[in-house]
């Protein structure tokens, strides 16, 4: 048969007990749930800054980066919240390449899949423990879901996962902030469908149970740049693409509409210290606009200790093995002026 099976992964539940949340970090996170809540429904002003390396894949850099990040946070925290990317997984446009640390604790050997979700787990809980910052990651498997639902007060669905049946369905399940990035192709239609069906209940089938949610109004949209049929980057968080965006908005039955600008990806074709002048420009363009102000809620940034990427097996200490990332004293500068600007 064309499957090979090796051996069961332990239940979410099994893992949880090996490596549980206390009780002082549970309520960390519920109240940073509670802040990212507000932010979204307008109840407070501040701007979302979701910031770190494109993939997590190594715990000692990442929850540097995240203890930096934290002192940082104090300064600015009456302007804005700064949510920490973990990113886990990391999706292949050709499905080959590292796959995150989920997949692969160590980018040099073979997968294993159970140290994976343990290496997720324990980063996260470390970072949460020693920062106060509770995480962003990007739900690449839903059937992972539960390993970190304790653990993240925001979770992003990808431009290739956007239009997936179950990502939809298990979004509509969640009590944190969701971020539906707009498809490659830059449909903004997909990807408001996409809120809808996860704003809305739903009845399915889920790691093996028959399940019902009663939907999610903290899902919003993340505008991450397009890819043309010619292969060329298209940039979506322009002043005329957010009030395109408003109108679409408001065609539809949707709740709490928000927009969090991904500054990197196609927005910036991977050019990794154009994120500056990008989350500039989006910053202008909420001064001039009640519409763009109310509507962008927050950036999305590549940042890291070290500006650029390497190679697996370069070993240089805090800088990515995937996409080219913002280095920390230019990550560091650009959250001050956004305080600024805010």
């Amino acid at each position: 048969m064309s499957f090979t099976y090796l051996r069961q992964i332990p239940s979410p539940g099994e893992i949880k007990t090996q490596y549980p949340l206390s009780e002082r970090l549970a309520a960390i996170k519920k109240a940073r749930d509670q802040q990212i809540s507000d932010i979204l429904t307008g109840k407070d002003d501040r701007f979302l800054v979701i910031i770190g390396p494109c993939s997590a894949d190594s715990e000692d850099p990442v929850c540097e980066y995240v203890n930096r990040l934290a002192k940082v946070q104090e300064k600015v925290k009456d302007r804005l919240l700064l949510v920490p990317r973990i990113y886990t997984n990391k999706p292949r446009t050709t499905g080959e390449g590292y796959k995150g640390i989920a997949s692969q604790p160590d980018p040099e050997k073979a997968p294993d899949m159970i140290a994976g979700l343990i290496s997720v787990r324990k980063m996260h809980l470390r970072a949460i423990a020693e920062s106060e910052l509770t995480p962003a990651d990007e739900m690449l498997y839903p059937e992972n879901w539960e390993y970190v639902a304790d653990l993240l007060s925001y979770v992003a669905i990808g431009a290739r996962s956007v239009e997936d049946q179950q990502h939809r369905l298990t979004v509509s399940g969640f009590d944190v902030a969701s971020g539906m990035k707009n498809p490659t192709s830059g449909d903004f239609s997909v990807m408001l469908n996409s809120v809808y069906a996860a704003q809305h209940p739903h009845h399915f089938t889920f790691r093996g149970y028959e399940v019902e949610t009663t939907g999610n109004p903290l899902t919003h949209v993340v505008l991450r740049g397009a890819v043309s049929k010619h292969g060329n980057t298209v940039q979506n968080y322009h002043y005329e693409d957010i009030m395109r965006l408003s109108d679409m908005y408001n065609e539809r039955d949707l709740v709490n509409p928000a927009a969090i600008i991904d500054a990197n990806h196609s927005n910036s074709g991977k050019k990794y210290e154009e994120q500056v002048r990008i989350v500039k420009e989006v910053m202008h363009n909420r001064q001039i606009s009640d519409t763009i102000k109310t509507l962008v809620k927050g950036v999305m940034i590549e940042s890291y200790l070290e500006p650029g990427c390497q190679k697996i097996g370069d070993h240089v200490y805090g800088k990515s093995i995937t996409d080219p990332c913002l280095g920390w004293d230019a990550s560091e500068k650009l959250i001050y002026k956004m305080a600024d600007l805010t």
